[in-house]
Parts: C-alpha cells; structure tokens; sequence
C-alpha cells in the first residue's frame, strides 16, 4: 500500500509517521462507510417493514366485513376476483416481510459483527505499528547517546593527550606530575577506546533493526492493514450483491401473486353475475297478455281488461245511480304497496313478489334450523354434564341442571314450530301441491294474494292517479258502506260475456270478500283472463261471479276471442 524509500534517517522516520497518519485515517474513513452503509441497509429494513403493515392494513381494510352486505356480494365473480386480488395483497405483503427479514440476517446483524472485528483488528495492527516505531526511536536514541559518549569522550583524551604533552615539555613540571598527567591521558584514551567500541555496537545493532524495522516489519503491518482495507471492500461488495439477491429470491412469490392477481381479473364473468342479479331479483310473477282493442264505436258487451275495469265500473255506476262518484276498490292489483307504508311486512313475507319471498321464507328457516342445531349441541353438552355429575357427584349435583335443559327443551319446541310455520307457508310457494309436469307454477302467488290482498281489498284504495289511501282508520260505516259498493259493483254493471272456460284442479274454499268458492273437477266460465295478478275471473250459472286462483284452475280460452291458451 505504501512504497518505502531509502531516504535520511530522520526524513524517513518522519515519513514513516506521517504514513501511518493517513492510513490511519482512511481505515478509519473505511469503517465509516460501512457503518454508514449498514445504516442504509437497516433503513431499508425499517421500510420494507412499513411497507408490509401497510398493504396488510390495506387489505385487512377492505376484506368484506362479517353478517353484512358485502359478505353476500362475495357471490359476484367481480366481487370474488377483489377478494382474491387483496389476498394476493396480502401474500406480496408477506413477500417484502421477508426481504426486511432477511437484511436484517444476512447484511445488517452480519455488518454489524464484522465492524466489530475490523475495529479490532484495525486497533492491533497500528498498536503494533505505534510499538515498532517506539521501538526504532529508541534504539536511534541509544545510537545518538551512544555516539555522542564517544564523541565526549575522544574530545577528553585529545585534551588529556594535550595536557600530558605540555606538562611533559615543561621543565618547571615535576616529573611526578607528568607522571600524572600520562595516565590521565592514558585512562581518557582509553575511555574513549571503550565509547567507540560501544558506538560501533550500538550503530551495528541499530543498521539492523533499522533493515528490519523498514523491510520487514513496517511492510509487513502495512500489509496487514491494506489486507484488511482489501477485505473491507469485498466484504461491501458481497453485502451489495446479497442486498440484489434478498430481492431477486422473492421475485418469482411477487411474480405468483401478480400472476393470481391477473387470475382473478381474468376470472370475473359477466354472465354469471348478470345471472346472479336476475335470480336475486326475479319475481315469478308470469308476463301480462296482449291488451284487447275495446271497440267503442259499436253498442256491445266487451271483455272488460284490467285498464278498462275501473273506467267500464265507473261509467256504469255513474250512469246507474245518477253520476255519483265513488272510490273504488282495488283488491287484486298493486297489493304490496300498504305494507310498504306500514314500514314493515308481513311476518310471511306475502309483500314479496312469489320468488323473492321464496328466498326469504327459505333464507328464515335457515336461520331457525341453525338456532336449532346452536340449541341442541348445547343441550347435549349439558346431557354429557350430567352425566358426569351422575357418575361423580364431587363434579356437582345433576339436579341442576334440569332446569336449563328444561329451557332449552321449550326454546327448541318454539323454533320447531317456527320452522313448520315457515316451512308452509314455503311449500304453498314452491306449489309442491299435485300439479302436470308440463305446467308453469304459480301457486307462489296464492299465500300473498289470499293473506294479504284479499284481507286487506278494504283498506287499499287506488285513486285514478295510481296514489293508495289507507282506509285503517276509517269509521265502521264508511268501511261497509264501501263493501257495499264494491258488492254493488259486481252486481249493478252488465253482465260480461265468457271468454272461456276453465276447469278447477284443487277444492278452493272462497271465504275472502269477491272471491267464489269451487270444487275439484268443477267447470265455470272465463269472464275475465288473469291481468298478471294471480287471479280469474269466472262464473258459474250466469248468477255467480267471483276470483279464483290462477294456479288452481286450467284455463282454455275460446279461439274466437283469444288464441287458444292454458293457465295453470
């Protein structure tokens, strides 16, 4: 890392120093960066995380909720595909779960560890660097004490010599100090013989462990640190490829879930939910019949259709009892509409058109049979209770449990009852009476006529408009004054011709106000075709008139006055 040059000793020592300065400061720069992209990496951890709560969040917010409306929409396929598509959310979710998880194991924790060990090893190799250097300073020290001894000590024998050499020439000098002077000089010769031999010792092993200071052990210390420098940067590399590779692992879950998200969109079929909307809303009721032409221009009797019956009664009436205006009553048409103003039907649910309430009645027994299963597992838990207390009476006395079970007995009995209720009140809407195979049913129409139109023909009235009045609230005399009326009406206007005949399938007692009662077998005339209500008018011995069901009757009309048609 550091090319050493053979420079003065004091050039290269400072050098040297200078050298480690800066390599001390860029491994010190390298740890950073690592630190700091160990940090970048945690931060990604921290968003991946995030990210996953919240697309979890987000599909956890729109997972159709339990008991609502949007639990029933799961029957779309539109619907069904969104479900799919946040479930799919939901594992993608899951997906970037496991990036944060695995940088967190396999980049952040193992950074982490390794710049512990690089501070480690960083901080031994330039204590070692710092103690070689400490090492060649003080060996440099002892050569310079070394050499200057030598020095000090070669000046004092020159000047010993000197002196020794002036006390000897000198005549006035005692030989006795000359004598002294000469070993002085001698001692200090020889001190100075001793200084060289230990400076030449000195410098000998200083050349030599300044040859090893600069050509082993520096390079080998910047070898190590350039080693470990050179592993920092692999070490940074891998981390980054392993930071591409955490990525790309979940690349093809990612590429499923989006790949079950396009599924799902393919999955969605039009068709199939248009479908579900028309059984859903479907009423059973059978399409109307063409409207006749009412001829006026001719003085005849006509089939009176459901547009001309308030207007041929009305007229009729009017001329009959001098133009006085009456209400008139409606008991076989638009017959939902005083339930709707009462805010809640009835408990049949006769307000619904013959399909809808079949759902409904079908959905309510459902409903009973599951509080009767709730009832009965609870029952048999209580049984089993007993018993336990019967064989151990420690556990409890068995005593009491009788009046539970007793409650639940009753509870159970009532949601029988319940579910028989509805249960036939479902069979006259499905017609599992008797009838051809080739026949249409309509029998769902017969509850909810007989229940509720019929019992109520003298509180629904319809003015010209379409508007209903609630006649509930009416006094005594009104209400038979209008029962009057609508008597009135059937017995004051012309007599309608037959447009057919009919011949009953089933006994139909006729207890409700204008209807007429008829046995099975039984043949009466067609004087008016059913209008979509569920309901024919006939006669029988030209002197009684009245409705009956639809679906109790089979129809055949004269082909002079209709194509010829059959109703069941």
């Amino acid at each position: 890392m550091v090319a050493m040059v053979d420079i003065k000793m004091g050039d290269c020592w400072s050098h040297t120093k200078d050298q480690f300065d800066n390599l001390e400061k860029h491994t010190q720069w390298g740890i950073e960066f690592v630190e700091r992209y160990n940090k970048f990496v945690k931060d990604r951890t921290e968003i991946e995380i995030s990210y996953a709560k919240q697309l979890r969040n987000l599909s956890k917010k729109y997972q159709p909720k339990k008991n609502s409306r949007e639990e029933e929409e799961q029957r779309y396929t539109s619907c069904q595909a969104f479900l799919a598509i946040l479930n799919e959310m939901n594992d993608y979710a899951g997906q970037h779960e496991v990036i944060a998880e695995n940088m967190s194991g396999l980049i952040f924790a193992e950074l982490s560890r390794y710049i512990q060990e690089l501070k480690q090893e960083r901080k031994s190799h330039f204590q070692e660097g710092r103690r070689a250097q400490q090492h060649i300073e003080s060996c440099w020290k002892q050569l310079e004490n070394s050499k200057r001894r030598f020095e000090r000590d070669c000046k004092e024998a020159e000047r010993a010599q000197q002196h020794f050499e002036k006390m000897d020439n000198d005549l006035n000098v005692t030989k006795a100090d000359v004598e002294k002077a000469r070993q002085q000089a001698h001692t200090r010769h020889q001190m100075a013989s001793d200084s060289k031999n230990e400076y030449s010792s000195v410098l000998q092993n200083f050349n030599k462990e300044q040859h090893e200071h600069y050509f082993t052990n520096i390079p080998n210390i910047f070898q190590k640190i350039q080693d470990l420098d050179e592993r920092r940067i692999v070490k940074v590399g891998e981390s980054m490829k392993t930071f591409s590779d955490v990525d790309r692992q979940v690349i093809p879950i990612i590429g499923k879930c989006l790949d079950g998200i396009t599924k799902a969109a393919e999955s969605i079929d039009e068709k199939h939910d248009t479908q579900l909307v028309i059984e859903a809303f479907k009423s059973g009721f059978e399409q109307p019949g063409d409207v006749e032409f009412e001829d006026f221009s001719q003085p005849m009797k006509r089939t009176v259709s459901e547009s001309s019956l308030s207007n041929s009664r009305s007229d009729g009436k009017q001329e009959s009892k001098g133009g006085k205006s009456k209400g008139k009553l409606w008991p076989f048409i638009k017959k939902n509409k005083l339930s709707l103003k009462l805010g809640s039907g009835p408990e049949d649910f006769s307000n619904l058109p013959p399909e809808q309430r079949r759902k409904k009645l079908q959905q309510k027994i459902d409903e009973i049979n599951k509080e009767i299963q709730k009832e009965s597992d609870q029952k048999d838990g209580l049984i089993k209770m007993k018993d336990a207390y019967i064989k151990n009476p420690q556990l409890g006395r068995p005593e009491t449990v009788d009046p539970r079970l007793a409650e639940i007995e009753q509870t159970i009995e009532k949601l029988r009852q319940e579910s028989q209720k509805f249960e036939a009140w479902l069979a006259e809407v499905e017609g599992r009476l008797p009838v051809r195979t080739d026949q249409p049913k309509r029998s769902s129409e017969m509850p909810e006529l007989q229940s509720t139109v019929v019992n109520n023909c003298a509180q629904d009235r319809e003015s010209p408009d379409g508007s209903y009045t609630e006649e509930q609230n009416q006094d005594p005399e009104l209400k038979v004054a209008a029962q009057c009326e609508f008597d009135d009406e059937f017995d004051d206007e012309d007599v309608l011709a037959a447009i057919g005949t009919c011949k009953a399938m089933y006994p139909f007692e006729g207890q409700n106000e204008g209807t007429i009662a008829m046995a099975e077998g039984e043949t009466l005339s067609v004087i008016e075709e059913d209008k979509g209500d569920g309901w024919t008018r006939v006669r029988r011995n030209d002197d009684e008139e009245g409705y009956v069901p639809t679906s109790y009757v089979e129809v055949y009309l004269d082909r002079n006055t209709k194509g010829a048609m059959t109703y069941i």
